[in-house]
């Protein structure tokens, strides 16, 4: 987890927490695959710190835990597609270069959208709030707990969201502890995940009717731009 000055200001940690994601995506190298300057990939961040200060001002809770983080500087399909990512998947304890499940096919990720419930906003990055792996879900099929996370006034991770939690986050991927992004979906019954196989982390996916003992379900409190 994140170590921050907490006798600072809350607006001041919030943006210590941004710029070392967003260092993170410079070391993982996403200038280069957004064909961006580093300068000119930073600045893209720079005018979200406004925004999270407001999210601060309104009580973002700012503290981590094992399963949840504050919020994730989501770097969106539009600015770097989901497959150049997938190779730079980390799990905790592991140097496993990142695969995509053979099982996508020949149109891979290209079919999969956020689903209607998921309201993602219109930026090449942006803020996730409130982010949890979503443990009390493991074992639980998605179809039943969707609901769920909808009562809580809240919704699943898509794709490109799960890449950035797990780009800013690489140790809360950890055996027996994956997670679900039913926040995207190609119109069928099969439900994006992030899990940990013999070859190194994967992004698989299972069905929408089955549960999964190591599979919990990643959702988040809202998104702002």
């Amino acid at each position: 987890m994140p170590t921050l000055e907490t006798t600072a200001p809350s607006t001041t940690i919030a943006a210590q927490e941004l710029d070392r994601q967003v260092d993170a995506y410079v070391a993982l190298g996403y200038p280069a695959l957004a064909s961006l300057s580093e300068q000119a990939f930073r600045d893209l961040f720079s005018p979200l710190k406004a925004a999270l200060a407001d999210a601060v001002a309104a009580g973002l809770d700012l503290t981590f835990s094992s399963t949840r983080v504050p919020f994730v500087a989501v770097v969106a399909d539009a600015l770097i597609s989901p497959e150049l990512r997938v190779p730079l998947l980390k799990a905790a304890g592991s140097d496993k270069p990142g695969i995509l499940d053979r099982n996508y096919g020949e149109r891979g990720l290209s079919p999969y959208r956020p689903t209607p419930a998921v309201d993602v906003p219109n930026a090449n990055v942006y803020l996730l709030l409130d982010v949890d792996r979503g443990d009390e879900f493991l074992n639980h099929k998605p179809v039943n707990a969707l609901p769920v996370i909808a009562e809580r006034g809240r919704t699943p991770l898509t794709i490109a969201e799960g890449l950035s939690f797990n780009a800013a986050f690489p140790n809360l991927l950890i055996k027996n502890h994956c997670f679900m992004l039913a926040g995207s979906h190609e119109g069928n019954k099969r439900v994006p995940a992030i899990w940990i196989s013999p070859a190194g982390p994967k992004l698989g996916w299972c069905f929408q009717g089955v549960e999964h003992t190591w599979l919990g379900i990643a959702s988040a409190g809202g998104r702002i731009a």
